[in-house]
């Protein structure tokens, strides 16, 4: 029996590369809801938008700031490519917080040596 490939259908399957089971544990709906989906009926929107986030499609949305950034995962990855895990984020700031004058200065070195790499790029 062949299928028909509803605009949901291509959207969750080949444009997000999610399977029934992954959409309908990101959602918290269940596999019944994402085959009716696949069959035509409406894909809510916070629904579309989890699966475009999950995909990476979408992170920019959320403030212009991020452009280039994507989510992907659960990991962050920045226009560079570079992955950022939730653990390596909150060492970072746990870092800056703690502000030590070493550090400050260890952070004023990377930050000059990071804009002198973008303006090389």
């Amino acid at each position: 029996m062949a299928r028909e490939m509803t605009k949901n259908y291509f959207f969750r399957k080949f444009q997000c590369g999610l399977t029934k089971k992954d959409t309908a544990k990101l959602c918290f709906k269940s596999v019944r809801t994402v085959t009716r989906w696949d069959n035509g009926q409406t894909i809510p929107p916070e629904c579309r938008r989890l699966m475009k986030m999950y995909k990476g499609v979408e992170l920019v949305s959320l403030d212009s700031s991020w452009e280039g950034w994507k989510f992907k995962k659960g990991v962050l990855v920045n226009e560079l490519g570079i992955s950022i895990s939730p653990q390596q984020l909150l060492t970072g700031y746990a870092l800056i917080e703690i502000g030590e004058r070493n550090d400050r200065k260890t952070q004023m070195t990377i930050i000059k040596i990071a804009r002198k790499l973008q303006s090389i790029i």
